[in-house]
């Protein structure tokens, strides 16, 4: 009788057990999912940090205004400064859609680098990479992210703020999108930037968008041989000017394994660059920034230094 009663609670135990899990699983499923924010091209920016600011411009494709914030270091406004011009690198930010604002905590790291003299000071931008981030979208209306940055948003800089404004005063970066982004780029406009340093990028997708026509998944297609394979290997058949590449990419981060198999590409492809791997890091810029962050920025500040020697 004692056995009975015993297994008649552990049942009605079990039970309750199985009755709360299963309402607490389908509370969990029925909590209505974060609603992204539908894309803008101008983003407020709601960090202060220093140096930074946000700006607009007036895109004369689209004619729209399109936001971007922008790092100034403090050698920029000091006395005596007021005819320097400063190097810059052009900041990609990851993630879908784009937003000028997404990577802008980078610049805290950046700013202490540059005001404790460990690297020489430079301007960066952050850029907004469009509805799709730094693709071209022909099909669809106000979203040539490529476009915008590269004809519009860097001529703005220039005409704007003192920058070197050729080649030889001009890196680009970015992680994640933004890796691919500056991938593709810095591989189709080579003339444009004497440094690039793309990091976390998603290589594989890259690859099977080569494969597949343009097509990234249903209903997502670009247009034929823009990825970062077959920009490779068409600049591989003219690698001119030479173009400086750091790869970076954490050792934890989903994109690891995808982004030592695109280095052994490039070097099937006779094209040079350095790497930089870092140990424990997961799929974050600003992890990366934290621990080696000084060491991509010190990349450009050499390649600035090489590109101005006579």
């Amino acid at each position: 009788m004692q056995l009975q009663r015993f297994q008649l609670k552990s049942i009605l135990a079990v039970t309750i057990a199985i009755t709360i899990l299963l309402l607490h699983s389908s509370a969990s499923a029925q909590k209505p999912k974060k609603k992204q924010k539908p894309f803008q091209w101008v983003n407020e920016l709601k960090l202060k940090i220093p140096g930074v600011q946000h700006a607009t411009f007036h895109s004369p494709s689209m004619n729209v205004d399109v936001g971007y914030c922008i790092y100034l270091p403090p050698q920029y406004n000091a006395a005596g400064n007021e005819q320097k011009r400063f190097p810059v690198v052009y900041y990609l930010h990851g993630g879908r859609p784009g937003s000028e604002t997404k990577s802008v905590r980078l610049a805290q790291q950046m700013h202490e680098h540059i005001s404790n003299g460990e690297v020489a000071p430079m301007i960066y931008v952050f850029v907004n990479g469009g509805p799709v981030s730094h693709y071209n979208m022909a099909d669809q209306k106000n979203a040539m992210g490529e476009d915008i940055f590269v004809k519009e948003l860097i001529p703005h800089i220039d005409a704007t703020y003192r920058t070197i404004a050729d080649r030889k005063g001009r890196g680009i970066e970015g992680f994640s999108q933004g890796g691919r982004g500056t991938t593709r780029i810095m591989f189709k406009h080579p003339q444009l930037f004497c440094s690039a340093a793309p990091g976390g990028a998603g290589h594989s997708t890259e690859k099977r968008i080569s494969e597949e026509n343009g097509q990234e998944r249903p209903g997502l297609v670009f247009a034929k041989g823009d990825n970062t394979y077959d920009l490779a290997r068409k600049y591989a058949r003219q690698p001119e000017p030479e173009l400086p590449i750091l790869i970076h990419v954490g050792t934890k981060g989903f994109n690891y394994q995808n982004n030592l198999a695109y280095m052994d590409y490039l070097k099937s492809l006779k094209i040079p660059f350095e790497k930089l791997i870092v140990p424990g890091v997961p799929h974050s810029a600003v992890k990366i920034y934290e621990k080696d962050g000084l060491k991509i920025m010190q990349f450009h500040a050499k390649n600035f230094h090489k590109s101005s020697q006579p």
